[in-house]
């Protein structure tokens, strides 16, 4: 059987949707796997998002209850940061999972993170740090990228997000700047990466 990868997200701006895609490009070039694309639901009312200018979306990544994890072999979870953090309406899906978290439905799945911050200083590493415990109590396997997307995640000629954490980027304070060449890179990587462990893991 297929090992299923479920790529599950929060975007503001659509800088971390960006992100999904290219890891699911990447998860999908291995082997006898299949990858979903999912986004959480939003917490915001539509007159609040129109005054943010947020993206609308993304029809066709659809909507995810906390009860669909449980079908997945693997899972990565994207958001934008909030002041180091992961953004309010991931905390709301993460906060709906308790029934998961109680009968143990998540354990030893692996998981892994990519986000996106406004600034460099904004929380490239505090994000998925913080974001650790939310997979330390459903007892998940956390799979970082570390640095093995090889020399091009230590080349310093361009500002670029991304770190052994995950993939990442910068979206400016105004979520003006896209998803930079070498930004996609590290994602499709991450989503090969991820899908190659998760694949293993199945078969143990």
């Amino acid at each position: 059987m297929a090992t299923k990868i479920y790529i599950v997200y929060y975007s503001t701006y659509g800088h971390v949707a960006t992100l999904a895609e290219e890891i699911k490009k990447g998860a999908e070039s291995v082997p006898d796997v299949e990858v979903t694309v999912w986004r959480v639901p939003e917490t915001l009312p539509e007159e609040v998002l129109a005054k943010m200018y947020a993206a609308p979306g993304r029809e066709d990544h659809p909507v995810i209850t906390a009860s669909q994890l449980a079908e997945a072999d693997g899972i990565l979870f994207g958001f934008p940061t909030r002041f180091g953090m992961m953004a309010a309406q991931m905390k709301a899906f993460f906060d709906s999972t308790g029934g998961l978290w109680q009968s143990g439905a998540l354990a030893g799945k692996p998981a892994g993170l990519f986000l996106s911050t406004g600034t460099q200083g904004g929380g490239q590493e505090t994000t998925a740090l913080t974001a650790i415990t939310q997979l330390t109590h459903h007892g998940m396997v956390y799979v970082p990228v570390g640095y093995t997307q090889g020399a091009g995640m230590f080349t310093m000629d361009e500002v670029k997000g991304g770190s052994p954490y995950g993939s990442g980027t910068f979206a400016s304070t105004d979520g003006s700047r896209k998803p930079s060449v070498a930004e996609l890179a590290l994602a499709e990587h991450q989503g090969k990466y991820f899908a190659g462990v998760a694949k293993k893991l199945k078969a143990v």
